[in-house]
């Protein structure tokens, strides 16, 4: 960030009050600016703090971040979809959608897109659940995924295995334009590279719900041996 911005007062006073009496915080945004990233920095610095685990704000930043691009990217493209009068839901007309949605989107455009995520009903939703032994970061859409959605986000995570740090990954795919690759990646590296499973970080979607959560829990007291599920996608 190039500028610090000063956070009103009030919001500070809130998030210091939930901070000390445990609770969970909630924050929701459509397409997340300085301000959006100044708010959520500062409620995992006072977390991290409440708990002594200030070393793991680059995790907790950096993955928030990314699931967030990716969260905000998929709100979008489902607005795209209906300005292109293109049906999500059928092959061909996907395979077309998401040539156009790759070649013109990138994050500049994004603040374009934050209006039309509100009339749309669409938003992404940040939460922090925390104890003095457990973390967890969960950033949730209020849609599910897409069969075709489910199915690469499968083999994203499938192919994140293949690489064992950050610098790695961008040698090979440092150009990539694909949101949902990178971000998977990047939080499974980072879990790994601080010490935790990677299998810590995992995606549900519910039709029934009509909801995606991306969670990030991470154990505070000691770093668990691997409990031997592969999954890390679930759908209902």
């Amino acid at each position: 960030m190039s500028q610090e911005i000063s956070l009103s007062p009030d919001f500070c006073h809130t998030v210091d009050k939930a901070v000390l009496a445990g609770k969970k915080i909630s924050m929701i945004t459509y397409v997340m600016g300085d301000i959006g990233e100044s708010k959520l920095k500062y409620i995992l610095l006072k977390i991290l703090s409440s708990v002594g685990r200030e070393d793991l704000m680059e995790l907790f930043y950096t993955a928030a971040k990314e699931l967030i691009v990716n969260s905000t990217k998929a709100a979008i493209k489902r607005i795209i979809f209906e300005e292109l009068r293109l049906n999500i839901q059928n092959l061909e007309d996907y395979e077309e959608g998401m040539k156009l949605f790759k070649s013109s989107l990138n994050e500049r455009k994004f603040p374009t897109y934050k209006r039309k995520m509100r009339e749309s009903g669409l938003y992404v939703k940040i939460t922090c659940i925390y104890k003095k032994n457990k973390i967890d970061l969960e950033i949730r859409n209020n849609f599910p995924l897409l069969p075709i959605e489910a199915e690469r986000v499968k083999e994203k995570f499938i192919n994140a295995k293949k690489y064992d740090n950050l610098f790695e990954f961008f040698m090979e795919h440092g150009d990539s334009t694909e949101g949902a690759g990178m971000g998977i990646t990047m939080v499974e590296i980072l879990l790994s590279q601080s010490g935790f499973d990677r299998r810590l970080f995992s995606i549900y979607s519910s039709e029934r719900k009509k909801e995606t959560v991306a969670r990030v829990e991470v154990p505070l007291d000691d770093i668990p041996k691997s409990n031997g599920i592969p999954e890390q996608l679930f759908v209902e």
